[in-house]
Formats: C-alpha cells, structure tokens, sequence
C-alpha cells in the first residue's frame, strides 16, 4: 500500500471528486482501486491529501495535452517513457509506453526506447531528444554542446522548452510515484542482503587472503 494515506470521495475537495468520478464511477477508490487502464489509481488518492497539489498535478497534465503546444506528441512521449525507463518507474514507464502507442508510434519503437543508443530505427531529431532526455534525467541538466547543437538543428526555442519542462516534470512524477510506493512502483527495494549459508564466514573476500 501507499507510504501515506489516501483520501476517499468524503473527504477529497470539489476537483478531485470530479475527477474520481472519470476514473472510478461510483466506486470508492479507497476501498475499490482500479482505474480502465489496470493501474491501482493511488497516485490520484493519495496526492488529494493536499488539494492544491492535486490541482497543479491535473493542470500539468492539461498543459502537455493543450493544442496550444507546439511539440510533436510522438517526441513528448519519448521523453516521458525515456524518463520512466531510466529513472526506474514502471509506473510511469509503462503508461507512457500506451501513450506512445496511442500516438501512433510503431510498436517496435516503442520498445527500442530502452535500448535507444544501440537501435537503428530512430530519426535523428529523435535520437537527440533521447540523449536529451538522459542528460536531462541521469546527468540532471548536464548537456553536452553536441547534444544540444543536434537539438537545436530539429526543434525551435518553444519546443525545447516545452519537451524540456514535460520530461522533468514526468522525471519528477517517476520520482514521487517510487518514492511514496504508488501505483506499480508499489514495491519493496530489491536491493537487499542475501543470507549466507549457516557456517560461511562473516566476510566473504577473506579467502582472498589464503590465495598465493
């Protein structure tokens, strides 16, 4: 379950209960989860704990989705599914790869984002937004002159900063949704120790002592 507690239908303000009503029907989402797409739906739950943090969540979505942008939907959902991938959130990872779908992206695309470096099947406007998408995600906001010079050579100022303020905040989302354990990022680390066998010893390189 969610980190920190979700919010019913009683409690949720005006906004959110409008909006559970679209996800959910007459479902208490609470004691009920699942929204059409197989998600859980706690993201919506537990982020209306705070109303106007739920508000600028749902406007974030109404901003990339307005016809006012100038960004190519198929290069958005590039960086947003990168941004999952390489950050570590199924979650976001995998709705963004439906949306990339839903755009029209050839499915094998799709699936080469993980693997984007060594893929053949990417234009070169999209290769750039990919390793702009690393730089942004994995190196945060350190790009180097050749990624942004083949950037530049596909996409106007307006577009940058659109794909630019997208793909960190979806960075953002990936983060939240492992850190509070929502949705599928509902999962423990799996970075843990690994008993030893009854006997072994305590330190595991100490038979590097007794080599000659």
């Amino acid at each position: 379950m969610p980190r920190t507690r979700e919010v019913g239908p009683e409690e949720a303000h005006g906004h959110a209960r409008a909006l559970y009503k679209l996800l959910f029907g007459d479902r208490n989402p609470v004691e009920e989860p699942g929204t059409s797409t197989g998600t859980p739906g706690d993201w919506w739950t537990v982020t209306a704990a705070v109303p106007d943090m739920f508000d600028h969540i749902v406007d974030g979505f109404n901003f990339y989705r307005s016809p006012n942008r100038k960004l190519d939907p198929l290069l958005r959902e590039l960086g947003q599914t990168r941004a999952g991938y390489v950050r570590g959130s199924q979650f976001v990872y995998s709705q963004h790869m439906k949306a990339c779908r839903e755009n029209g992206m050839d499915p094998d695309k799709a699936e080469a984002i993980r693997a984007w470096s060594v893929a053949d099947c990417f234009s070169p406007i999209e290769r750039a937004v990919l390793a702009y998408t690393d730089a942004l995600v994995l190196q945060g906001g350190r790009v180097p002159d050749e990624v942004w010079d083949a950037l530049r050579e596909g996409l106007s100022d307006e577009e940058i900063l659109e794909f630019t303020y997208i793909t960190c905040t979806y960075d953002m989302h990936a983060t939240m949704s492992k850190a509070l354990r929502l949705e599928y990022d509902n999962v423990e680390d799996p970075i843990v120790e690994i008993a030893a066998p009854d006997g072994a010893k305590l330190d595991p390189m100490a038979v590097v002592d007794h080599v000659e």
